[in-house]
């Protein structure tokens, strides 16, 4: 029995998909990449890049029969959401524009080729706003992990600025951090809460010393 054929898509310009990925300087440090977080955790692509079979299978990607092929999701927010997996928290997520053959799915799309538009950088491990990449102590052959750190957290340590990520990813790149946190958190504003609730606990003990000290008196 025939399958119905689906219409095919001619775009006029290429579709925008979401997707997360580990951050990657090369050894030499004059390239960044990206690594995948599921089936692509053992290639690293560039910002321009076609998609290769992640099981080393010499066949054009994506091919029938085989899960090779990049994949992207089409909503930002649901990429966003994946960051929040333990195994993901140090992934960035990125833009990009779907090129050559795809497979659009309800959820997401399967392609062959992709331009990298964006990179968000999210928050340190320590909840605050990011300054930096540092090095994640992982990597592959030729290439090192990174992750994002505040300025606390990176104190001695060897450091990739947002910039220099920023200029070895090209100029058709952009790079964004994720906004400050909520400053009812920040120590900034704690302290001086905690200050306050601590002078109004000392004065209900004077009040209470007080009252002793009545029920005392002959």
């Amino acid at each position: 029995m025939f399958r119905k054929r689906l219409p095919e898509e001619r775009p006029a310009v290429p579709p925008t998909g979401y997707k997360v990925a580990f951050p990657m300087l090369s050894g030499d440090g004059t390239r960044v990449g990206f690594r995948g977080v599921s089936l692509g955790g053992r290639l690293v692509y560039g910002t321009v890049d076609d998609a290769r079979c992640g099981y080393g299978r010499r066949h054009l990607s994506p091919a029938r029969g085989c899960d090779c092929g990049f994949y992207c999701l089409h909503s930002s927010a649901e990429a966003q959401a994946l960051t929040c997996a333990t195994d993901c928290q140090e992934a960035v997520v990125l833009t990009v524009s779907v090129l050559g053959a795809y497979t659009r799915y309800e959820r997401g799309m399967r392609y062959a080729r992709q331009r990298i538009r964006s990179v968000r950088v999210g928050s340190c491990g320590c909840g605050r706003p990011a300054e930096a990449f540092r090095y994640a102590g992982t990597g592959l052959p030729g290439w090192r992990a990174v992750a994002a750190t505040c300025r606390n957290c990176a104190a001695g340590l060897k450091l990739l600025p947002f910039p220099e990520f920023a200029r070895l990813a090209g100029p058709a790149v952009m790079l964004t951090t994720d906004a400050a946190p909520d400053r009812a958190v920040g120590p900034d504003l704690l302290l001086p809460q905690l200050a306050a609730e601590a002078a109004l606990l000392q004065a209900r003990l004077d009040l209470f010393q007080e009252r002793l000290n009545r029920l005392a008196d002959p």
